[in-house]
Order: C-alpha cells, then sequence, then structure tokens
C-alpha cells in the first residue's frame, strides 16, 4: 500500500511540475476559419486558418492548431467557405480624388455628351450664383453617340454653355490630363480678352488650348492649359478635405483596400494625413508620393529625409513626376506621330533635365522617384535619365526601387531595360480594359500589339508589376481590374479570348500584383503582402474564390469584410 501511494504520490507532483513548466498559450485576438485562405507565401501557399494578436499575424496553418489559441475573448471568424487574401493594396491611386469624386459630379458612366449637359443643367439649378460646377469621369471615346461638333476629337463647349449660362463649369477628363469648360469658366479666366495669335502660344510646349476652324477655343484645355483655368477655381477648404478624406478611407473599406499608394500628395494633403492619424482616423495605411508640381515641398523632404513610420499607418519617401500626359487625350508622349492625328505626338510635362536632376538628389537622400509616363518616348527618356542617375550613384541605386507609373506603351527595345535598371512598372491593369477598343485608333495595331500593357512580356523578363486602379480615373474595385489582369477583355467580356492574350497574367501573378509585389514596390514587402507570422495582419475577404471560379463569374465576386490590423473595419 506505501508503494501504490508513494506512486500515486510521484504521479501527482510530477504532472504539477511539468503543467507548471509549460508555458502558457496566448490567447488571440482574432482567429479566422472555415475557408481556403490564400496567403501569397511561396512556401505554404494556402492555409485553413490564421492567428491574429494585436494588429500582427501570429499563426498560419492547420485549423486543429490554430483552435489552440481560442479563448473567451477571441474574435473568431468563420469565413463560411469564402476566401481571404493578404489586405489589397491599392499600388496607384489618388485618395483625395476618391474623396471629391464622391463629393463632385462623378461623371465615369456617363453614356454620351447629352447626359453630361444634363447633368451639368441640374447641377446649375441648384448652385448659388457664380458657384462652380466641378466634376470627373467623362470620356468621349467610351461615349454610345458622339456629339454633333467635334473638333481634333473633342465635343465644344456650346452644349454646356447653354446647360450652365451663369455658373462657371470645370469637368475634368477622366484621365485627369484634358478638362472640357463652359463659356462663363473662359470668361472668369480672361479668355476672350487675349488675342488668337496670343492664344494660339497662350500654353506652351506642356499644353494645348484647343481652337476650332476660326481660332476660337472649343473649351477644352489639355494638359498643362487647365491651369488657365483651375487658378481661378475656389480652392478647397479644411473642412471638405477633411470629408472628402473620410469619404475615400471608407471607399477604400468597401472595396477590400488596406493600404493605398497615393500618387502625388501636396502639402496640405500630408498635414491632413498626418492629423487623421493623430487622431486615431487614418484607417487605411499610405505610402505617400510628394507631388512633383511643388519643388519647394520636394526640396524640404530632401532636406528632412524619409519619413517611415513606426505604426506602419503613414510613410513618406517618395516623390511623384508628372512627365506625359494619357491616350485619350494624345498627351502621351510618343516616338512617333498619333495614328488619329499624324500632326501630333503628344507631349513632355515635365523637362528630362528635371527628372534627371531630382534622380541624382533623391538617390543621395533615400527617395524613391516614380514617374508617369504612358507614351513610349516617355518610357524611353526617363528610363534613360534613371540610368544615367544610377550609374553616377552606384551605391546609393543598389536597392532604388525607382518606379516608371503606367507604363502603359513601351517601344519593344525597352521592355527589358526595365528588369536590368531594377525599374518597377506600376500598371493598372483596369486601363487595359476600358482603353485597349480605342487606343489602338491612336497606335495603330502594329505598336499596339508590340509594346502596350505588356504585363507577361515584363513578368518574364524579371519585372514584378505593381496593380491598381489609378482611381478616381476608374473605379477603386479590384474585382474588375483583377478581371482585366487575367482575361484581357473589357468588362463586356468582349473579345472572346481577350487581347492580346499571350500578355495575360496568371491568377497567381495578378493576386501577387495586388498585394506582395505592391508591397515591394513600396519598400513594405517584409512588413505585409503576404500571410506571415510576423506581418500586418491586413485581409481582404471576397464571397467567391476568384483564383478557380470560371473567368466569367468573377465580375460577381464582391468584397466580403475587410479587417486592418486585426480590426474589422467593414462587413457587407
Amino acid at each position: 500500500m506505501r508503494t501504490d501511494s508513494l506512486i500515486k504520490s510521484l504521479f501527482f507532483f510530477s504532472f504539477i511540475f511539468l503543467f507548471a513548466c509549460t508555458p502558457k498559450r496566448e490567447v488571440a485576438d482574432m482567429v479566422v476559419l472555415g475557408g481556403k485562405i490564400y496567403t501569397v507565401n511561396a512556401e505554404q501557399p494556402v492555409v485553413e486558418a490564421v492567428v491574429v494578436l494585436g494588429d500582427k499575424i501570429k499563426f498560419a496553418g492547420s485549423v486543429d492548431e490554430a483552435r489552440i489559441w481560442i479563448g473567451e475573448k477571441t474574435q473568431v471568424i468563420d469565413l463560411q467557405g469564402k476566401i481571404m487574401t493578404p489586405g489589397f493594396i491599392e499600388g496607384h491611386g489618388h485618395i483625395m480624388g476618391v474623396g471629391y469624386s464622391e463629393l463632385n459630379l462623378d461623371l465615369m458612366n456617363v453614356a454620351n455628351y447629352a447626359e453630361i449637359t444634363e447633368r451639368v443643367k441640374e447641377a446649375a439649378s441648384k448652385a448659388q450664383a457664380g458657384q462652380w460646377i466641378v466634376g470627373r469621369g467623362w470620356h468621349q471615346d467610351k461615349w454610345d453617340t458622339k456629339p454633333g461638333k467635334i473638333v481634333k476629337g473633342f465635343p465644344t463647349h456650346q452644349q454646356l454653355s447653354e446647360a450652365s449660362p451663369n455658373n462657371p463649369v470645370f469637368l475634368e477628363h477622366a484621365s485627369g490630363h484634358l478638362a472640357i469648360v463652359n463659356a462663363k469658366a473662359m470668361e472668369i479666366a480672361g479668355i476672350q480678352q487675349i488675342s488668337r495669335e496670343t492664344l494660339k502660344n497662350y500654353a506652351d510646349d506642356s499644353g494645348e488650348v484647343i481652337r476650332d476652324e476660326m481660332g476660337n477655343p472649343t473649351g477644352i484645355f489639355n494638359e498643362n492649359a487647365m491651369t488657365i483655368i483651375t487658378q481661378h477655381i475656389p480652392e478647397n477648404n479644411s473642412d471638405t478635405d477633411a470629408q472628402a478624406l473620410e469619404l475615400a478611407i471608407q471607399a477604400c473599406w468597401r472595396n477590400g483596400i488596406t493600404s493605398f499608394q497615393d500618387a502625388g500628395a501636396s502639402r496640405e494633403n500630408i498635414e491632413l494625413f498626418t492629423k487623421f492619424k493623430s487622431e486615431g482616423k487614418l484607417g487605411v495605411r499610405l505610402y505617400v508620393m510628394l507631388t512633383g508640381y511643388d519643388r519647394d515641398l520636394i526640396y524640404e523632404w530632401m532636406n528632412r529625409g524619409p519619413e517611415i513610420d513606426s505604426q506602419n499607418l503613414l510613410t513618406i519617401r517618395s516623390i511623384k513626376l508628372n512627365c506625359d500626359g494619357a491616350l485619350g487625350s494624345r498627351g502621351a508622349w510618343l516616338l512617333e506621330p498619333y495614328s488619329d492625328r499624324p500632326d501630333f505626338s503628344g507631349m513632355a510635362t515635365l523637362s528630362m533635365d528635371t527628372v534627371l536632376k531630382t534622380s541624382h538628389v533623391a538617390l543621395k537622400q533615400g527617395f524613391q522617384v516614380c514617374s508617369h509616363a504612358i507614351g513610349d518616348r516617355a518610357n524611353r527618356e526617363i528610363l534613360n535619365r534613371y540610368e544615367m542617375a544610377f550609374r553616377e550613384n552606384p551605391d546609393q541605386a543598389k536597392d532604388h526601387r525607382f518606379r516608371i507609373e503606367h507604363a502603359q506603351h513601351i517601344h519593344p527595345d525597352d521592355l527589358p531595360r526595365f528588369s536590368k535598371l531594377g525599374v518597377l512598372p506600376a500598371m493598372q491593369a483596369i486601363h487595359m480594359a476600358s482603353d485597349r477598343p480605342w487606343a489602338i485608333d491612336r497606335l495603330g495595331a502594329k505598336r499596339i500589339k508590340e509594346g502596350a500593357y505588356m504585363w507577361q512580356s515584363l513578368l518574364k523578363s524579371g519585372s514584378p508589376i505593381i496593380n491598381g486602379t489609378d482611381a478616381p480615373v476608374e473605379p477603386l474595385n479590384p474585382i474588375p481590374c483583377f478581371y482585366a489582369s487575367v482575361a484581357r477583355k473589357t468588362l463586356k467580356g468582349e473579345p472572346e479570348g481577350g487581347y492580346e492574350p499571350e500578355e495575360k497574367m496568371t491568377r497567381e501573378q495578378a493576386l501577387q500584383s495586388y498585394t506582395l509585389d505592391a508591397a515591394f514596390g513600396a519598400f513594405e514587402e517584409a512588413i505585409k503582402g503576404s500571410i506571415q507570422p510576423g506581418k500586418l495582419a491586413d485581409f481582404t475577404i471576397f464571397t467567391q474564390d476568384v483564383m478557380s471560379i470560371p473567368e466569367e463569374q468573377i465580375l460577381k465576386t464582391e468584397v466580403s469584410m475587410t479587417i486592418v490590423g486585426g480590426k474589422v473595419v467593414f462587413t457587407k
């Protein structure tokens, strides 16, 4: 009996000792399970469950292992068969523009010019005397009917002027590189007092005032010529700016966007972002490119140095240079003239000497340069300037990650240069879906097939692609952009087989372009872009498995939930 008692006592004390020495398992703040989870981690592409502690991922793996972390206070999210991915990153957009597109006239889906004038007429009937009517989003090549009079491919102001004779109107093109205005706006800008000869040369080589056969302005102001009008539009105030940012953050959440790379922020924008962060209201992670339009702002930050946020909410280490226009406005800078306007090859909107000088200084001060280039000449000229700067600053250029924003049309000779130089193409696949049906008129079949929207060619050469929408140029929703990436069709599903199908992305490539590669484009691949322990708990949950459903069903997918830093910020 004594032996039995001794054995029992030893067993009891051994159990107590082992229990005391076993480290306590932390209780998770969140556990996600019940669906397929795509990690964008090559070593573990799909998992069953994810464990979150604080704002970081603690574990990704099996459901059985994840359940150990569940405690009384753990938020358990059952996907119920839906899929989860890393939080989607908008790789090139304009966050204040997203917000203001909800405050001003949204013309993105108008069917024709007559519909625009009706909306303007309605807005004018509600406007105060002299109040400006501002809108954005129209695109003449997408209209179902053309207006009666067209000059150089664009409508004239007469109908707009009739719709709003007393209120000035400024309607920006979807591309943001051109605008149409009414007679009242031109009167305020003093256009009628400028002689025709002076008007002809009013805008320098970086802009154009389109005129009719009599030399009269048609109301179309291209590229930098828009400033003739915009300088007279009252600036937004701090209250409307704050309202626009709040609306933009909510739009990000609705669309599964957890991080946003803002392509060109002003001094006032940065002050607002900082204020929102300090007040705990910056609910989306911002990677900010300083606007190249404000040289004083750039030099101030060059002297100050990059700001890399330890809270991973607001990082400023990049510069946005606007170097040419858009195909829609025929402002993209081409090596050869436009097929549908043989007297014109677009224009540089910034001196290439400025690109070179900025690149030199940026390398030395630890800043990334992101240059807008759509036309093949713009892409070549910028690659040339980057290469000069890299060659003259070899130590600072070892991990520069300089980017070309859009890289929409590239000469075949320049395609391999992206990988060779380490220049990242930030390309918005949705532009192909929107632009390809009419872009062939601008460039012709040969240039389209050899150098436009060359995703797979760039990927095969070793260049990661940063995807996005250029919102508000296109809707912020990533699903149409994902569809365009893998289908190369319009959103109507045309043509059968897709445009230049050899340039399609695979679904894995498309997902990576919106997550890990986009994070790489902002030096953030160590903290986001894939679902791995130690990274930020940013997730997007979709109603359908976009990685496996038939192609034609992708566009029916919706964002079901958005999680930022382990907090649910949106539920459909």
